[in-house]
């Protein structure tokens, strides 16, 4: 089938590449999310206004991402990934745009928070969707590498943004970005396509479905098997634990470990590097050694880093933190690799695009009660220590157990 299958004008086994470098690019501009807390102060500044209200646009950029991805994903499927990148390219750069015009935090919350987030919603799922279905030989490996670039845009996104804050102000850098975004994921979803019906890559066979196995799930049909509940717990799980070590990252740094700012800055420069090469490492032992077991260990990872951050933070050591919080953002990132590659290996790609916008309301499950964990426990404790531990050990705990017990193929009834 492969044989007659061209590419960019290449064969398909090598012009398929081309998507990933696509995706990744695509997702660099997506996850300038996670470089929010570069903007954070500045704009508490120039809005007057507390750490608490802040947040606000942050929140709710990461729940109408999660929100809109099952919406968008039913139409994914028939209509294509190239418009729906496209139209949402253009929306994420107004967001970006409108909301360097914002008088307010409360205009920046509408306009970066709902509109921003909303774009991102409806592109996220197209370049993981393509490349998902380009390599089903290597599926974990293409998503983890596709969303590489989400986890990693802080290293890029982050400097970059301080920059133009210095010179021009907070304003000025989301109305520079906007532009950017526009124009970027716009040209770049041009050439997203989906392989013809029945692709396989040349020399590959999809490997015999067990006895009583079902091949491809509508989303009614995924949500009547334990497999479905198993992956979106352990997601939540996942990226509860990851999101809320993305926001406490710096505070920690200096609260627990004594650092000063600019140390803990760059930390957290380091922490995206881990994040991003999470997904395709994650992704890689997807391929390997299951979903199964490669959530299972994340969560062992997961509990490790935190019984060391509950009971050693008092120890002052930058090399601790480092690691442990290196830990948790590569885990974060591994399971933005995980989910999407189980959704495809268990539900199958018929229906992925539905199918992983429901699993992906997780991840907007994880963001909210992540962040607003952790500030409510700081506010009660006064110290970030009780996020860890217990809370993100139990957790850990939970979700291994159930990663082992539900996350497996599914039969049909």
């Amino acid at each position: 089938m492969a044989d007659d299958v061209k590419v960019f004008g290449m064969k398909a086994e090598a012009g398929r590449w081309i998507f990933v470098i696509l995706g990744l690019i695509i997702n660099i501009c997506l996850g300038a999310v996670y470089s929010w807390s570069v903007f954070r102060k500045p704009l508490e500044k120039l809005f007057s206004v507390g750490a608490t209200e802040s947040l606000l646009p942050f929140i709710l950029f990461l729940a109408l991402f999660a929100i809109i991805m099952p919406i968008i994903g039913p139409l994914l499927d028939k209509l294509g990934p190239r418009l729906f990148t496209i139209l949402g390219g253009i929306i994420v750069g107004i967001g970006w745009i409108m909301g360097g015009k914002a008088t307010s935090m409360s205009q920046l919350a509408i306009y970066y928070g709902v509109i921003g987030g909303i774009g991102v919603g409806i592109v996220y799922n197209c370049p993981i969707g393509v490349c998902g279905r380009w390599f089903p030989d290597k599926r974990g490996l293409a998503v983890g590498l596709t969303v590489l670039g989400f986890g990693l845009s802080p290293f890029i996104t982050a400097p970059l943004a301080k920059s133009i804050i210095a010179s021009a102000g907070p304003l000025a850098a989301m109305f520079q970005f906007g532009i950017a975004f526009l124009i970027l994921i716009a040209i770049l979803g041009l050439p997203l396509k989906f392989p013809p019906a029945g692709f396989k890559p040349e020399g590959w066979n999809p490997p015999a479905a067990a006895a009583g196995v079902k091949a491809d799930f509508t989303t009614g049909q995924m949500l009547s098997t334990g497999s479905f509940y198993g992956v979106w717990f352990c997601y939540i799980i996942g990226t509860l634990a990851g999101l809320m070590a993305i926001g406490v990252a710096s505070p920690v740094g200096q609260e627990l470990f004594k650092l000063d700012a600019t140390s803990a800055a760059m930390f957290v420069s380091i922490f995206a590097i881990f994040n991003g090469i999470g997904r395709p490492i994650f992704g890689a032992l997807v391929d390997k050694i299951s979903a199964r077991n490669a959530a299972a260990l994340s969560f062992v990872i997961i509990f490790v880093a935190a019984i060391l951050l509950g009971k050693f933070s008092g120890s002052g050591s930058a090399s601790l933190y480092g690691i442990c919080f290196s830990l948790l953002w590569l885990c974060l990132g591994g399971w933005l690799a995980i989910a999407p590659a189980a959704t495809g290996a268990f539900f199958g790609t018929k229906n992925y695009g539905p199918n992983y916008g429901l699993v992906f309301t997780a991840y907007g499950i994880g963001a909210i009660i992540g962040n607003l964990l952790a500030g409510k426990l700081r506010d009660i404790t006064g110290s970030y220590v009780s996020v860890f531990f217990p809370y993100v050990t139990i957790l850990a705990v939970v979700g291994f157990i159930v990663a082992l017990l539900l996350m497996h193929p599914p039969r049909k009834a």
